[in-house]
Formats: C-alpha cells, sequence, structure tokens
C-alpha cells in the first residue's frame, strides 16, 4: 500500500476537527477558495466528472460539488471519510467517498474522470510518482489533472515547517516531512513519465501580518501545478 501508516495515524487523530475553520485545518479551509478557482478557471466544473484524490475530510470534494462537478472523494483514512460523509449528509452537497489507493481506483475507474485533483497529498506518501501515474490513468483523454504540494528546498522548510508549525502555530508539529517535499522539476518529472502535459505551475503564498492567501508567480514553498491528458489521435 502507498501509504504512511504513521501518517494516516496524525490524520486519524484529527479528524473530527476537519470541518472546523479555527482548527488545525484552517490553513487548509483558507486555501480552498483560492485552489477552487484556480481549477475552475482551468476546466470549468459545472458537468464535469471529478475525482478527489486524497480528498481527507471533503473540503474541496465538496466545494467542486458545489460548482455543478459530479465529484467522487477517495482517502484511505477511514475516520476521515466518516467525518467527509457526516458533513455531505449535513451540508446536503452529494459527494461519493470511497476508501480506496489510487493505484486501485485507477484499475477499476480508468479513463472516466474529466477532472482528477490530488491537492496537499502527494508530500505524504512514500512513491509519489505512482500516485501520479494513477491520476493520468484516472483521466479521460483531454481531460485535466491538478496537483499543489511543497517545495523541497531551505525556503520552503523555514516557511512551511519552522514557521507554519512551530512560529506561527498554524499546523501541528510534525505535520511535514522535509524529506519528502518535491521539488517542481521532480514533479514535472513524474507528470511527463505518466504521460501527462504539464499546462502550467503557480505559487501560493501567505503573509503572517495581514494572514491572508493569494496565489503568485513564486513556487518556491507552496506550488500548484496544471496537467492534462493528450487527446488519443
Amino acid at each position: 500500500m502507498n501509504a504512511d501508516p504513521l501518517e494516516l495515524q496524525k490524520f486519524a487523530e484529527l479528524a473530527h476537527r476537519w470541518w472546523d475553520p479555527t482548527s488545525e485545518f484552517r490553513p487548509l479551509h483558507e486555501i480552498n477558495p483560492l485552489r477552487l478557482e484556480w481549477i475552475n478557471a482551468r476546466a470549468p466544473l459545472a458537468g464535469k466528472n471529478v475525482i478527489d484524490i486524497g480528498c481527507g475530510g471533503g473540503i474541496l470534494s465538496e466545494s467542486m460539488a458545489r460548482k455543478g462537478a459530479t465529484v467522487t472523494g477517495i482517502d484511505l483514512g477511514e475516520k476521515a471519510l466518516k467525518v467527509a460523509d457526516l458533513h455531505s449528509l449535513e451540508s446536503g452537497v452529494q459527494v461519493r467517498y470511497k476508501l480506496i489507493a489510487a493505484e486501485e481506483m485507477a484499475a477499476q475507474e480508468a479513463g472516466q474522470y474529466d477532472v482528477v485533483t490530488c491537492m496537499e497529498m502527494l508530500e505524504h506518501v512514500p512513491d509519489p510518482g505512482a500516485i501520479v501515474r494513477a491520476c493520468a490513468a484516472l483521466v479521460k483523454p483531454g481531460g485535466h489533472v491538478f496537483f499543489s504540494t511543497l517545495n523541497r528546498n531551505p525556503k520552503a522548510y523555514l516557511f512551511a515547517v519552522i514557521g507554519a508549525e512551530y512560529i506561527l502555530r498554524m499546523l501541528p508539529k510534525g505535520t511535514h516531512d522535509y524529506e519528502k517535499f518535491i521539488t517542481p522539476s521532480e514533479l514535472s518529472q513524474f507528470i511527463r513519465s505518466a504521460g501527462l502535459e504539464v499546462q502550467g505551475f503557480k505559487g501560493m503564498g501567505y503573509n503572517p501580518l495581514t494572514k491572508i492567501y493569494s496565489l503568485n508567480d513564486d513556487t518556491s514553498v507552496n506550488y500548484l501545478v496544471a496537467a492534462r491528458r493528450p487527446l488519443e489521435v
């Protein structure tokens, strides 16, 4: 299984707080509108069949469903999925959630999705390249795949680990393992090796004074990648 048991346990212990915007998941709530609009601008979600890989408690999944997409969210965190299911019932926003690995889902439903999202996940798994390949298998020819992750360099370590976890305490200590961070060139290689085309990068920044996140062209810490599966000739 392409998952770290310690990572799964870490998020399982926090699962009940997933939808609390003042909890450890506050950053996810605050960046979600940015990443949602970034995705929707490149692949309008209304009427699309979408799968959210590593969906956790369903923050992005539900927001894409609100845009009119038919959404499936998958994860290996059982507690997080139960929270996602419960919130979906409470909100009335319909999302299909499944406890299944991305690779297994790709074997079952290859080429079934217009849009595949995999956000804030690649830096938590032992083999990110295998996840990218699964995403490539799930998307239809001509479909879109979106990733977000953390760059690996001294600035990313300073901001994402020391700053976010120890100084600003925006995240629980130990949330991130710096050794698992992925450079844009490494992720680009994974994407191309999986048969996808890189469409573009976007950086995401945080201003600790205003406490506001924004998208920019600085990919040195948090960054997003848009990719696409070529149309078959």
